[in-house]
């Protein structure tokens, strides 16, 4: 499948939150969603997403924005995370990583893949779910 097709696929969010926050709640979610786009914040939450990707890449091959090549090295997933949109590709499945996002977005994985990524995210803190069609 291609990147095009993948972005019309189903889709989880891999957060910091556990769920979506509803458009009417009475928190204050911009402000503390600049926090955490602070450096250090950013820094600290990219470092959870690279930790993911690389432990993933354990279970499984991977590769980087339909390249040929898989399974690029640790140095190179990690800077890249760092500094450019990034599709990471898994099997028939695909991670969208930002630079200066606080979340990755997983599109279209089969329940495998779903299982084993909600259980390496957990390990780093982070939460994986899917957002509501109405929000």
């Amino acid at each position: 499948m291609t990147i095009d097709e993948l972005l019309q696929k189903p889709y989880w969010i891999i957060d910091i939150l556990p769920e979506q926050v509803p458009s009417d709640s009475p928190g204050q979610y911009f402000a503390v969603e600049k926090y955490f786009l602070g450096k250090e914040q950013l820094d600290r939450i990219k470092q959870k997403h690279i930790d993911l990707v690389l432990k993933l890449n354990c279970y499984m091959r991977i590769s980087i924005n339909e390249e040929e090549e898989g399974n690029p090295s640790p140095e190179r997933i990690a800077k890249e995370m760092k500094t450019r949109y990034l599709y990471i590709m898994l099997n028939e499945s695909m991670l969208l990583s930002e630079p200066d996002g606080t979340h990755l977005t997983l599109f279209d994985p089969d329940n495998e893949t779903l299982k084993l990524i909600r259980k390496l995210a957990e390990g780093e803190g982070l939460y994986v779910w899917q957002p509501s069609p109405e929000q």
